[in-house]
């Protein structure tokens, strides 16, 4: 780069790569750009802090993970190198933090078997295949430790005045979870299950029919949406782009969730690569399962994900038709308004503590910056891209 291109560089904000890629479009130069999917493998959750990313990084051969607390720069580093591989044409993953609206966890490369994670407790990442090569990165070499030991007592208390915020959004989820309970018993008392298993019957056919495929299903576990510090934020447009869509429709304990376990478990005894999205507030119930090698996606299509067809080869499920006891809605009105009122209350409380638990780690994570040494963080990342780019071209 010269003195000029640096210059460019300093005063649009702009990475030297992007302004490669401006310049090679302004001059006609066709530039290639990967498919970008973005979800989160970990969630806070009614269940407490849930972790799916052993899923995500199966398969991997060349695995980046990324040490060091609260150090500033790893969400930033995960990002330009995910920016560079999708310029240069890889699709890749982006795994977003549902604890920052603002953050990156993760980035996977499929197509190179590569992955940078961010290891920073609650996500411990440990490879679950011997043959994974691990590269850990500590950031914390980045930082002046002599300080940040200044510090340190501040430091500390705002550990533990986070990981209490984070603890009283757990709690808070928990009560929401059980006044859900309660939500669903209203309809589970109403629900025809003969109707449940003829449409569950009638989806695993039409879905699938008699294909197969002779290999053995690999199965994703992910979260499309999560609870966040800006509330419940999800992924769904852009993970069934360009696929065949059916939105289900339906009330809280109408089936929708068994109905997508059954589903997702015919695709992974037909042989078929399943992704499994688990719901964000409660991991032990599914939102959408996704088989891209027969081009759909069918999802829980209710708040607080909740869409309308708008597609023309969009279809929706309506289990409150099929399955609920017509006239239900109204016969419980009364004690389904209130219900609803102290779920939605209980929710607000819940985010509010995340927001807070966000707002204290940017504390943190100022107290870090002022000690970081980031022109080092952009030689680790560089030196990551290339071992990256070198996979790329071993390949070919």
């Amino acid at each position: 780069m010269d003195n000029a291109e640096f210059s460019c560089t300093l005063l649009t904000g702009l990475s030297y790569d992007k302004l490669c890629a401006m310049t090679l479009a302004r001059k006609g130069v066709t530039v290639m750009s990967g498919i970008v999917e973005n979800f989160y493998a970990s969630g806070n959750t009614a269940r407490g802090f849930a972790n799916l990313f052993d899923s995500s990084i199966q398969g991997l051969e060349r695995l980046f993970i990324l040490k060091g607390g609260p150090v500033t720069g790893k969400s930033s580093l995960i990002r330009t190198i995910g920016s560079r591989l999708a310029e240069e044409g890889y699709d890749i993953w982006l795994i977003h933090s549902p604890s920052d609206n603002d953050a990156l966890d993760g980035l996977i490369i499929p197509a190179l078997k590569a992955g940078v994670i961010d290891g920073t407790a609650l996500r411990e990442i440990e490879p679950l295949e011997p043959g994974t090569v691990v590269r850990y990165v500590n950031l914390e070499e980045t930082v002046d430790a002599a300080r940040l030991t200044a510090r340190q007592t501040e430091i500390e208390l705002l550990h533990e005045t986070i990981q209490q915020a984070h603890e009283r959004a757990y709690a808070g989820f928990a009560e929401a979870l059980r006044i859900h309970d309660e939500w669903e018993t209203v309809y589970i008392a109403n629900m025809n299950f003969q109707a449940a298993d003829e449409l569950t019957n009638e989806y695993i056919q039409l879905l699938y029919g008699d294909r197969r495929l002779e290999k053995r299903s690999r199965v994703d576990h992910r979260f499309l949406g999560a609870a966040t510090p800006k509330g419940a934020v999800d992924f769904v447009p852009n993970l069934t782009e360009n696929l065949k869509r059916y939105f289900i429709k339906g009330r809280a304990g109408s089936g929708k969730s068994t109905l997508l376990k059954k589903l997702a478990a015919a695709g992974m005894e037909r042989g078929f690569d399943v992704e499994i999205y688990h719901c964000g507030f409660d991991p032990n119930s599914l939102d959408m399962v996704i088989v891209r090698e027969l081009g759909f996606a069918i999802f829980d299509s209710t708040a607080p994900h909740e869409y309308d067809p708008d597609r023309a080869s969009d279809e929706i499920v309506d289990m409150y038709k099929r399955c609920i006891q017509p006239g239900t809605d109204e016969a419980h009105a009364d004690a389904l308004s209130g219900i609803k009122a102290r779920y939605a209350a209980q929710m607000k409380a819940s985010i509010q503590h995340l927001a807070q638990a966000k707002s204290l780690q940017d504390e943190l994570e100022q107290i870090y910056a002022q000690s970081t040494d980031f022109r080092r963080i952009d030689q680790i990342k560089d030196a990551i891209f290339r071992e990256i780019s070198g996979l790329a071209a071993v390949r070919d």
